[in-house]
């Protein structure tokens, strides 16, 4: 399912002293299966963008397309109910929006209200729990009872339950160590492919958008300042730095082998693991011609 904004604009409180405006002339096209990384510090838009996807907020000016659904400023839309049953959003702290009983109860609740059967309803939860590593006999606990990683699994199994074909994620690994933030991106960008999803995630994490990103949106002050795919983005540091951004460390990495040794290594999203053993070889290639 394809994702277009097309010249948005979003106002909140317009016509008062404080009026804002959060989006300005804002566009970007998400192709169906594909992966997008949408980056910028806080107050660029980010949030408000993502909640253009599912209806949540609609376009002071402008249009904005998710499949066959159109959302056009000043006009009613009908279908929002179908459309936010095709938008699955993950927001920060998910865990923070659990409130039944029972693990199962918590992922059926988004299937259940709209009008799921429940031999699917219970298909969808199994499979929910599977997609998101936890063991099917967790469904009879309270998911209060869980850790707080377990908990942010059960609280993105609920969206996955409604089986979204798209999926936004709003900076799902916030307060994570940086083993659980690893399997956290690892698990979602295996949905995205397992799944043939297509993925919008808002990030802080320049790693994050080069590693699992195939195209990277950089927002500043409610417009859109970069675009393109990530190693063409993140090569650009100059224009980075006018957004008080940085390259990935990766990439800094790379640059310093390149000034200091003369070794230039091609970046192909090799783990540090493997650009080590890449670096290791071209050294290797050093001594021999010595």
């Amino acid at each position: 399912m394809e994702l277009t904004f097309k010249d948005v604009n979003y106002i909140y409180s317009p016509g008062t002293p404080f009026e804002y405006k959060a989006l300005e002339n804002f566009s970007m096209h998400v192709p169906s299966g594909s992966f997008a990384a949408v980056i910028g510090h806080t107050g660029s838009g980010k949030s408000t963008l993502i909640q253009h996807v599912n209806g949540l907020l609609q376009p002071t000016a402008g249009t904005v397309r998710v499949g066959d659904f159109t959302i056009e400023a000043g006009k009613k839309h009908k279908g929002l109910r179908e459309l936010r049953e095709q938008t699955g959003i993950v927001f920060q702290y998910p865990e923070h929006q659990l409130f039944e009983e029972t693990v199962e109860k918590d992922i059926a609740f988004g299937p259940k209200n709209f009008g799921v059967e429940p031999d699917e309803i219970d298909r969808r939860v199994t499979e929910a729990l599977k997609a998101v590593h936890l063991p099917e006999d967790m469904k009879d606990k309270s998911p209060f009872d869980l850790s707080g990683g377990q908990m942010r699994r059960v609280a993105i199994a609920g969206v996955l339950a409604m089986n979204p074909k798209v999926l936004v994620l709003d900076e799902p690994t916030a307060g994570l160590d940086p083993k659980g933030q690893k399997e956290m991106m690892e698990m979602f960008h295996r949905l995205h492919r397992e799944e043939e999803l297509t993925t919008v995630l808002v990030t802080h994490s320049m790693e994050d958008a080069l590693t699992y990103a195939d195209n990277v949106v950089i927002m500043n002050e409610g417009q859109k300042f970069m675009e393109g795919a990530p190693l063409e983005v993140f090569r650009q540091k100059q224009r980075l730095r006018e957004v008080q951004l940085d390259i990935p460390e990766v990439l800094a990495f790379l640059e310093k082998v390149e000034q200091r040794l003369g070794i230039t290594i091609d970046y192909r999203k090799q783990s540090l693991a493997e650009l080590a053993k890449d670096l290791t070889s071209e050294l290797g290639k050093g001594d021999e011609d010595e």
